[in-house]
């Protein structure tokens, strides 16, 4: 991980706080967010993001958990496009969890969305669906951690849906959720990026 990615996944990152503002495409509907300095993709809807929303549909309304959320958009798509959606969010970045607070208040979808740090979340609660553009750049060890941390809280018959680099290691991580229980496919490929689907049995 270079010192560039290194406060992106950090509680408290050190660089000085400063916003900006995000307009982003999501699913045929715009949204105007704010985003920040310190946080990931900050003043811009990173292209990987860009490529989950263009290739997939929204989810089924029910219970959605956002990983890595960063200043929110992808928790945000689904509770602004999905009424019936209730979503938490997680971030270890602190920063990262405010915006995305700020964003959903903005957005008057806060009665169904909330961002929390790992730690603040219900150890029992559960998703029927789990949407990500995961830290690949945390390397392997820490992002295998993460999911199989993550990944057991989808409620039966629930699925995940994430997009991931092709040179970061999309197509490898595809075959090790397989080989974890949780069998992937690839839903799309486009801009060098895969959309991945896994399911638990």
């Amino acid at each position: 991980m270079s010192t560039d990615d290194e406060h992106y996944f950090s509680a408290d990152p050190t660089v000085a706080f400063t916003r900006k503002p995000v307009v982003a495409e999501v699913w045929g509907r715009e949204l105007r967010l704010t985003s920040g300095s310190g946080v990931f993709a900050q003043g811009r809807l990173d292209v990987g993001t860009a490529v989950l929303f263009r290739e997939t549909e929204p989810p089924a309304p029910g219970r959605v958990l956002d990983l890595g959320c960063g200043y929110g958009v992808i928790g945000l798509a689904v509770a602004a496009v999905v009424p019936d959606a209730v979503v938490t969010a997680v971030d270890v970045n602190e920063r990262a969890v405010l915006l995305a607070n700020e964003n959903a208040a903005a957005l008057e979808v806060a009665d169904r969305y909330r961002a929390l740090t790992p730690d603040a979340v219900d150890p029992d609660e559960t998703y029927d669906e789990i949407w990500s553009n995961p830290p690949i750049r945390i390397g392997k060890e820490a992002l295998h951690a993460l999911l199989l941390t993550w990944f057991p809280r989808l409620a039966p018959g629930g699925r995940a849906v994430m997009v991931v680099g092709k040179n970061l290691g999309g197509d490898s991580l595809q075959r090790w959720l397989g080989e974890q229980g949780y069998p992937t496919t690839r839903l799309a490929s486009a801009k060098g990026f895969r959309v991945l689907e896994s399911r638990r049995a």
